[in-house]
């Protein structure tokens, strides 16, 4: 029986089917994308590109740095390759290649790093990336993406392929997630969007954390206080303007983040405020610590990354002002 979500009406997916079902769709009309794999293809979603056209994928097995050198080779001879696997391995484990061989030739390489944050859950420490963010967007000429749900997911991974020149890091996780979004919304890399308004605070959130944004949202203002609630979908470039107007409409902000607190979206909304606009801010993440085995929700509740944590961060910056 389909478990339905009672705020969405739909059933919940994980934000890797919309990175599969991205790639089948750019790779539908453009024959020079191809997909490369490091022995991990179904649970990343590029199953679906694989069985559709299996002349264009190539599973590497566990090399992930060969992946990425072999996916900068592909660039400079006029293709679009696209390599995913685990976040932890895509993003960290590969970083030396990534830039000297993708970033510093500023060549059009798509990576995608599954199973982000810590609600890849029984997997554990290891496997739970939770310092993705930091390392991709310190990277020169690097754009870092990181949706909310499975249809943005979906637009986000093609707006890598079709709209970006350079390289490109496409976050996403495992574990089924409210999908709330639409396509009717659009996605446009660099442009934030603002999902809910108000006046008292503003909540600032990227990847699953919007959408535990928005219920928190909904919770302070059953006690009379309204937040404006941000998806910042494009971690690197940041949207500044919408971050500005925001500072100095409601005066407080918090970020939220499956991430660690430091390096993040946290830190590049307050690298930006705190030469733009100083306003006080909470930040919503990985409490400096590594994760462990267990549920996603019970992960998430444990670290402070649920709708209430961010309700209570709400409430505290709000006093700052």
């Amino acid at each position: 029986m389909v478990k339905m979500n009672k705020f969405t009406n739909k059933e919940d997916i994980p934000t890797k089917n919309g990175f599969g079902e991205g790639l089948l769709e750019a790779g539908k009309k453009n024959n020079n994308i191809l997909v490369l794999g490091a022995d991990i293809t179904g649970s990343v979603g590029a199953n679906l590109f694989a069985d559709e056209f299996p002349e264009r994928f190539f599973s590497l097995g566990i090399a992930e740095e060969n992946c990425i050198g072999v996916a900068a080779g592909m660039a400079m001879n006029n293709k679009i390759p696209v390599f995913a696997t685990y976040g932890v391995f895509s993003a960290m484990r590969t970083t030396d290649f990534i830039r000297v061989s993708v970033c510093y030739n500023n060549l059009h390489v798509v990576i995608g790093g599954a199973h982000a944050g810590i609600s890849v859950g029984p997997d554990g420490a290891t496997h739970q990336a939770l310092e993705d963010i930091a390392v991709m967007r310190v990277l020169p000429n690097m754009t870092v993406l990181s949706p909310c749900d499975s249809t943005q997911t979906k637009l986000a991974t093609i707006a890598a392929i079709e709209k970006v020149n350079g390289p490109v890091y496409v976050r996403f996780g495992r574990a089924p997630v409210p999908n709330f979004t639409s396509q009717t919304m659009g996605y446009e890399v660099g442009k934030a969007q603002v999902l809910m308004e108000g006046n008292d605070v503003t909540i600032i959130a990227t990847g699953h954390l919007v959408w535990e944004s928005l219920q928190a949202a909904r919770q302070l203002s059953n006690n009379g206080i309204y937040a404006k609630v941000i998806n910042v979908h494009t971690i690197k470039p940041l949207d500044h303007e919408i971050i500005l107007n925001a500072a100095r409409q409601t005066g407080a902000i918090v970020t939220a983040e499956e991430h660690q607190k430091t390096g993040g979206l946290g830190s590049a909304v307050a690298e930006f405020i705190v030469q733009n606009y100083p306003v006080p801010m909470e930040f919503i993440g990985m409490p400096d610590c590594f994760g462990e085995s267990g549920e996603p929700p019970e992960l998430m509740d444990k670290y402070g990354m649920k709708s209430r944590h961010i309700v209570e961060a709400a409430k505290n910056v709000i006093k700052k002002k």
